[in-house]
């Protein structure tokens, strides 16, 4: 880079921050009005098929801070870990083995209307108040729970330059490789991608995320 340059890329630099707030709150509210008859829907469904509530909450990490993350409830009530592990021990193995994912058909935790909010990415919707809040952003590193992160570091510990670098930013509702149709690559490589957008963030990019999380939800019906 010149000389020349570097006025322009620290303006670019400082702006990027304030312009994406103002893109995610902006986006949020819009998309939040247009998407409330699914949202209205979703939550009457959702009640009528299972006990428990409609809305659930976890606590995941970002900026170095854990803050409760909305998802709708797509799955039983109660320990779900617990109840996979002494139910269906195989599955728990596997569950560990495969980096905390497990099929959506397979996974016996989730409901039926779980399923289909899951495979069309409905349920990631009540993450728009997270957005709204200040917690996360449109497009970001995956939100993780602060406990899956010690275990990656522990199990993949070249990984965890990768790993600070997702716990210092807003995770997103989409990133990198949720639109990239490498949803099932495993944490090295999801982690590096999430660790490469981090470090090269431009609102070129972010756009071009967005425009694609649509493409992405739609090949996962």
């Amino acid at each position: 880079m010149t000389s020349r340059n570097i006025p322009f890329y620290n303006l670019r630099v400082r702006l990027f921050d304030p312009i994406k707030r103002i893109m995610d709150i902006s986006s949020s509210i819009i998309l939040i009005i247009i998407f409330s008859p699914i949202l209205i829907i979703t939550s009457i469904i959702i009640k009528l098929t299972s006990p428990g509530p409609v809305i659930f909450k976890q606590k995941r990490v970002g900026q170095n801070k854990e803050f409760d993350m909305y998802k709708f409830r797509s799955m039983r009530v109660g320990d779900n870990d617990k109840f996979l592990k002494e139910n269906y021990p195989e599955l728990w193995k596997k569950y560990k083995a495969n980096d905390w994912k497990l099929s959506a058909r397979e996974d016996p935790r989730i409901t039926p209307i779980g399923r289909f909010i899951r495979a069309t990415s409905i349920d990631e919707m009540p993450q728009f108040i997270n957005v709204l809040k200040g917690e996360m952003s449109l497009v970001g590193p995956r939100a993780y729970r602060d406990e899956e992160l010690k275990e990656y570091a522990k199990k993949y510990p070249q990984t965890r330059a990768y790993i600070a670098d997702i716990r210092s930013v807003k995770p997103g509702i989409t990133g990198p490789w949720q639109v990239s149709g490498r949803n099932e690559l495993p944490f090295e490589k999801r982690s590096k991608m999430d660790s490469d957008y981090i470090k090269n963030r431009s609102l070129r990019e972010e756009l071009l995320i967005i425009l694609k999380t649509p493409f992405a939800m739609f090949s996962n019906w």
